[in-house]
């Protein structure tokens, strides 16, 4: 730094004594490179000495190499050669110990199957036995042994598949037999059965001791089910007795199961052949379609389930462990439950009552036949009462269309009879009992129509018709009259009263025929204490008794009136909706007519003439459908006022209006139905007579004054419904200038009325906002 801040030429003489320092340097270098030249060239010199002496020393030791390597080739050559040999030797006592070990693993696997060729298949698991646990692990670890190991679980496999083939020709042998088996059973149980009655009526004993075979019966004989069957053996036929063994030979089963046991596999054995039976049960369980149509559909589907359990229970007591009475109990229960079914699914197709009660009878020889063999069947006899009401709903069904064509062909007037034989065969019919009438000259005529003894007449014959099948179900005599009362109630409360609504239902039914229908229903309803009376004689038991069921034909009865009631009142209101209908009114007249309009004219005239024909039906209905005429008129008056499309009325039309309703109210005071108090029917014209009184005498002032009082004048008159007449009015005075004589006496007479529409609106929303 000193260098360029002194004087001027301090940085010149500082290079010129930079360089004489650098020229000291270079005369010192040199000094000492001359100082050590000579002893470099001295070593160059001795190494060039070296290098020759070093060329001759390579040159002996690559020969002497040379010499050293052709001599030892032959020494190495020898020398493998000994190896090699003597790896040969160890080789060959080594394979020498382990064919030693493995001849006998050969020799027994040899053996093995030369027991397999011959059959001898127990010899074979014995050898089998000795090879795994004895021979092959000294062995284990060369391939054959592997491969031997391999094949030992298939030929054991095809042990069990070669000694199961036996199993499955009896099995075969038993599919084919089980029919004819069961067959034989049944027929000797049904002989049992007969055999069991005729001692009882003979010996006066217990019918139920001697009802079924039992199972010791059966052990004693050994299982010997006498078998007959026809075959054919060449151009003749024979009948042979037989007994089961005869058919199926049962050692097979022995045999497959002491191989199993042997296996160790007795479980897989025992498994299998439940496997099997259960497939069998299966196919056995599953009828054919066309089973429901003849009886012999019904009996080989018995016989081979029958046969199929009595080979089961013949495996349960000569066998041990292979089955169990929890497994035929637990496979009884599966094919039960499978029967069951399908015995409701094909009895559901029977339509013939005879194919009905002979599948009963069949149905009673199987349960008796297993029964023998000490299944359950409770449930199959349940199953008859179920049969039983399908037999019922075939009858019901057939009964329906007989009470159809009874219908149909009544032309529901009263039946006249002429003279004292007509009468003695209408009351042959049916029980109709009247003092009154009787008194009655002839010819005369009896208040129901011809469907009353008709129908009274099918009710018995189903009686009759239902008997023929609980008759049969060996019950007491109270269980079938229960059985006959049940079913009649169906018939009554179900199938006639369906037959009953329908035919009120129909549009043809005009209201004579519902009159009479009503008629019709009374006297079917006082006859149901004589269908009591029927059915106590046929069953001989009497009423008094306590668990007897009584006929429900008076709910039935009641129904089908209060819907012919209220029939006669939906059509009377459609009538009038009619008429109703064609209502022509001038709601922009001036003035009214002076008279009423034709059209309620002809509407009244029309209920008179309709009351008179309710002169035969109860007081209350005749009443019920005259107030309910007269609401209904009030309520269609009512809502033709107030209908929306309406958009204006004159005070003229409120006058017309009002002559129709004086004339309402003139047939309502006429007493048109006899028996109603006071003007309790002119009360259905209430609210219409309020409403126009209102307007016709336009009484504003007390209305508003009153409003909310019990005692009020115009008490029935809703503000909203005065609201909206008046707002029609209103709008019709705009147009047609109603109220200008008012407006020119009188110009606060529009204020008035704005006023009052103004304390309507206030009452109404008033009400809304207290709802």
């Amino acid at each position: 730094r000193s260098v360029y801040d002194d004087q001027p030429n301090a940085h010149q003489r500082f290079m010129e004594k930079l360089d004489a320092c650098i020229r000291n340097h270079d005369r010192e270098i040199e000094k000492m490179c001359n100082f050590h030249h000579q002893g470099f060239v001295d070593a160059i010199t001795e190494l060039l000495k070296v290098r020759a002496d070093a060329e001759k020393l390579k040159v002996q030791v690559t020969d002497t190499n040379r010499r050293l390597q052709d001599a030892g080739k032959e020494v190495i050559a020898q020398t493998e050669e000994i190896i090699r040999c003597r790896v040969q030797q160890r080789n060959i006592t080594t394979v020498v110990e382990k064919l030693q070990l493995c001849l006998p693993v050969l020799e027994m696997y040899s053996k093995l199957k030369e027991q397999m060729n011959v059959k001898r298949y127990y010899s074979a698991l014995k050898t089998m036995e000795q090879l795994e646990n004895l021979y092959l692990p000294r062995v284990s670890q060369y391939r054959f042994c592997q491969i031997m190991i391999e094949n030992l679980p298939r030929l054991r496999e095809e042990i069990k598949e070669i000694s199961m083939s036996d199993l499955k020709d009896f099995l075969e042998s038993i599919r084919k037999h089980s029919d004819r088996i069961g067959e034989t059973a049944m027929k000797q149980a049904q002989q049992q059965k007969t055999f069991s009655t005729a001692l009882q009526k003979q010996n006066n004993v217990n019918y139920g001791r001697n009802m079924h075979l039992g199972r010791s019966r059966i052990l004693e004989s050994k299982n010997e089910i006498t078998l007959k069957r026809t075959f054919e053996d060449d151009d003749e036929h024979e009948e042979e007795v037989l007994t089961a063994q005869d058919l199926v030979d049962f050692s097979p089963v022995y045999r497959c199961l002491h191989i199993y046991s042997v296996l160790g596999d007795g479980e897989i054995f025992e498994n299998y052949y439940r496997k099997q039976r259960r497939k069998q049960a299966r196919l056995v369980l599953q009828p054919q379609s066309s089973m429901h149509e003849t009886v012999e559909g019904y009996r080989r589907y018995f016989s081979q389930i029958v046969g199929f359990f009595v080979v089961e229970d013949h495996i349960l007591h000569v066998t041990q462990g292979l089955v169990t009475r929890t497994y035929t109990d637990e496979l009884w229960n599966m094919a039960l439950s499978k029967i069951i079914a399908v015995l409701r699914t094909h009895s559901s197709y029977c339509s013939d009552p005879d194919l009905v009660l002979e599948l009963k009878n069949l149905i009673v020889v199987f349960a008796d036949t297993l029964q023998g063999y000490g299944f359950p069947v409770n449930r199959l006899f349940d199953l008859l009462f179920e049969i039983r009401d399908q037999y019922n709903e075939t009858l019901l069904k057939k009964w329906s269309g007989l009470f159809r064509d009874i219908f149909e062909a009544d032309n529901y007037s009263p039946i006249p009879v002429a003279n004292e034989e007509e009468y003695k065969i209408v009351i042959s019919k049916f029980p109709f009992q009247d003092p009154e009438f009787d008194k009655q000259s002839f010819p005369k005529k009896l208040p129901m129509s011809q469907s009353v003894p008709q129908i009274y007449i099918q009710v018995k014959e189903f009686i009759y018709a239902s008997l023929k099948f609980s008759e049969s179900l060996h019950r007491s005599s109270t269980e079938i009259d229960d059985m006959l009362r049940k079913s009649t109630n169906l018939l009554l409360t179900r199938t006639l009263s369906s037959c009953l609504q329908n035919l009120i239902k129909k549009p043809h039914i005009g209201l004579t025929e519902l009159v009479q229908i009503i008629i019709n229903t009374t006297h079917l309803e006082q006859a149901c204490k004589y269908l009591e009376d029927f059915i106590s004689n046929i069953t001989n038991i009497s009423q008094v008794t306590v668990h007897t069921a009584r006929l429900y034909g008076l709910s039935t009865f009641k129904d089908a009136r209060h819907a012919a009631e209220g029939e006669i009142y939906t059509k009377l209101n459609q009538k009038i909706d009619e008429f109703i209908q064609i209502a022509d009114y001038d709601w922009t007249m001036s003035e009214s007519d002076g008279r009423a309009s034709g059209y309620l004219m002809d509407l009244i005239n029309f209920l008179r003439s309709t009351f008179q024909v309710f002169t035969h039906l109860p007081g209350k209905v005749a009443q019920t459908a005259c107030m309910s005429a007269c609401q209904h008129l009030s309520m269609s008056l009512m809502q033709m006022l107030l209908d929306s499309e309406l958009k204006q009325i004159s005070m003229g039309a409120i006058q017309q209006f009002n002559l129709d309703v004086i004339q309402c109210e003139l047939f309502a005071s006429s007493e048109p139905v006899p028996g109603f108090q006071g003007d309790t029917l002119q009360l259905a014209f209430i609210d219409l007579r309020q409403l126009l009184d209102l307007f016709m005498v336009w009484d504003w002032s007390t209305y508003l004054a009153d409003y909310g009082q019990a005692t009020s004048k115009y008490l029935r008159v809703n503000p909203s419904t005065a609201l909206t007449l008046l707002e029609k009015m209103k709008d019709s005075s705009k147009k047609n200038n109603i109220f200008a004589q008012f407006r020119k006496n009188d110009r606060d007479k529009q204020k008035l009325i704005e006023t009052v529409v103004k304390q309507l609106r206030s009452l109404v929303n008033g009400m809304s906002q207290h709802t």
